[in-house]
């Protein structure tokens, strides 16, 4: 079995000891990390890459990403940093104006500061695109905005009624209007999209983003959404050997209004948890969306939005209780969709139900996003060892100005508040939520650390006072994201036994001086599994 020493490097471990400045890889783990004279006595025989002095560190663990989906929007029409109706429209006749066979135009990336009263219709998209489908999904994945083709392919009409915790939204006099959002989104769009699209396509998709996370550094991605297509897809990508990149999945559990049919959907993810384990797939737990979104207005909170309204959450804690506690008496770790402050206390009043019901055992239960959260609900997850699981790149300050004023009072003040979790002893796993953002993990990282934007240099910073340290932040990102998962004994960390999955950077980051140097440094060695996966470096090896 050959071993590779990969010396004369600065390696950040983010483990006990932080620093190291030699790594042993044997096979596809990591026989040693420390000092450079204990490695050669080690294997005085291993083959020698010198690092001329590169930054190393862990391989980024996406904690929160959704990886067809993100693979996906690498080839949509991109609405990203659009900022008014106009531009949206031109960017969509450029695409249709593109040599193509494409039945359909798909994009992504509208944000709704965009769209006068935040409240889109087909008509704006008919303007642009009459004679086929267009289908735009919001920078938040929780909407979409289509066009009067895409209204009629879909089969949706001024009668067809909401599904349990969406809403096809109307017009004064009962039309159908082209938004679309929750669950009328996921149990109606995307369905019969997915329906649409042919394994071929799906490989592509896999491919797409596969590349995507070799050149920036991601060399695991927690799926936060994954159904049976996306199972069907990846699992012939797994046979086939083509993953670069680890992926370890929640199953999508809806509301289906049924308890039965809920509990059902649980049984099917604890099945598939014992079905299919593998180094580079596996299934270990379930994912609820508990309500939406602040910019859509559809978070569920404690006290209503600056123009009086509130939404209702997608599960009551009666619905969702009893899907928690199935989950964990199965031995599934549950992450919960919640933004409002409401939300997040009905997700931690399922886990408190969940473990009065179960009793003593070990778990990884999660929140996801937590953008508005009470500082009391905050020692109250920690003390049931709830993990906050939260996404730097939402808290962008090119993106905020509608958040902002969808609460519209001192409420904006308390948004992404990373440090309060940290000081409550609870354990915060950074991720992208990739579509909804860029999947790159260092802009993730330097809003993390400054709370400024890694979208517009010109903004504003964003509550400052609650960025993190670097080297905290690449922990959450990277062991923090692993431990979630329930991985920590084999991703996350550089240290003795783990698997070999390790980036090189051309910029040290700890030392250029200036937080802006995660915005341009390049990753210039991604290797998952001990296998250099990709290479842009003149590093010397012998």
């Amino acid at each position: 079995m050959t071993t590779q020493l990969y010396t004369n490097a600065r390696i950040f471990t983010s483990d006990t000891r932080r620093w190291a400045d030699a790594m042993l890889v044997q096979g596809e783990r990591i026989l040693y990390v420390g000092d450079a004279g204990t490695a050669a006595r080690l294997r005085p025989q291993a083959a020698v890459t010198d690092l001329q002095g590169r930054l190393v560190l862990p391989g980024f663990v996406d904690g929160h990403a959704h990886v067809i989906g993100t693979g996906e929007a690498l080839g949509q029409v991109s609405l990203w940093g659009a900022r008014s109706v106009e531009e949206i429209q031109q960017r969509i006749i450029e695409r249709n104006a593109e040599p193509s066979h494409a039945s359909r135009i798909l994009a992504t990336g509208w944000l709704h500061g965009a769209i006068p009263d935040g409240v889109p219709d087909a008509g704006m998209l008919d303007a642009a695109v009459k004679d086929k489908p267009v289908y735009a999904f919001a920078y938040d994945f929780h909407s979409v905005w289509v066009n009067t083709a895409a209204l009629a392919e879909l089969g949706i009409t001024d009668q067809t009624p909401n599904p349990h915790g969406g809403t096809i939204k109307r017009d004064a006099n009962g039309h159908a209007t082209g938004y679309i959002d929750e669950n009328a989104f996921y149990d109606m769009v995307l369905p019969f999209l997915d329906s649409r699209v042919s394994g071929d396509e799906h490989g592509a998709s896999i491919a797409a983003v596969q590349q995507a996370y070799r050149e920036s550094g991601v060399t695991t991605a927690c799926d936060m959404g994954f159904n049976e297509t996306d199972l069907e897809a990846f699992k012939r990508a797994d046979k086939d050997g083509t993953l670069t990149s680890r992926l370890i999945a929640y199953w999508r559990v809806n509301n289906s209004g049924s308890a039965q049919e809920n509990i059902a959907q649980v049984q099917r993810a604890a099945a598939l948890a014992v079905e299919h384990e593998s180094p580079f797939l596996r299934v270990v737990g379930i994912k609820v969306i508990i309500d939406g979104t602040i910019d859509g207005c559809t978070a569920t909170l404690g006290m209503p939005y600056a123009d009086g309204s509130n939404a209702a959450p997608i599960w009551s804690l009666e619905e969702l209780a009893p899907v928690v506690a199935a989950a964990d008496a199965a031995g599934l770790k549950v992450a919960m969709h919640a933004i409002g402050d409401e939300s997040v206390r009905i997700a931690i009043g399922a886990v408190e139900h969940a473990v009065a019901e179960n009793g003593p055992r070990e778990r990884r239960h999660r929140i996801e996003h937590l953008e508005l959260v009470d500082r009391a609900d905050v020692d109250r997850l920690s003390a049931l060892g709830i993990t906050a699981s939260m996404q730097p790149v939402h808290a962008d300050p090119a993106i905020s100005e509608n958040w902002c004023t969808k609460l519209g009072d001192d409420r904006v003040n308390r948004g992404f508040p990373w440090p309060w979790i940290t000081a409550a002893g609870a354990r915060l796993a950074f991720g992208t939520d990739s579509p909804t953002s860029p999947h790159a993990p260092l802009p993730n990282m330097y809003v993390a650390t400054t709370r400024n934007s890694a979208l517009d240099r010109s903004a504003q910073a964003n509550i400052p006072e609650f960025a993190l340290p670097l080297a905290e932040s690449i922990e959450h990102a990277t062991r923090d994201s692993a431990w979630t998962c329930g991985a920590e004994h084999q991703i996350g960390r550089l240290a003795a036994g783990l698997y070999a999955d390790f980036v090189v950077l051309d910029t040290d980051v700890f030392s250029a001086g200036n937080p802006a140097a995660l915005l341009d440094t390049k990753i210039l060695r991604t290797v998952v599994g001990g296998r250099t996966v990709h290479q842009a470096d003149h590093t010397s090896a012998g």
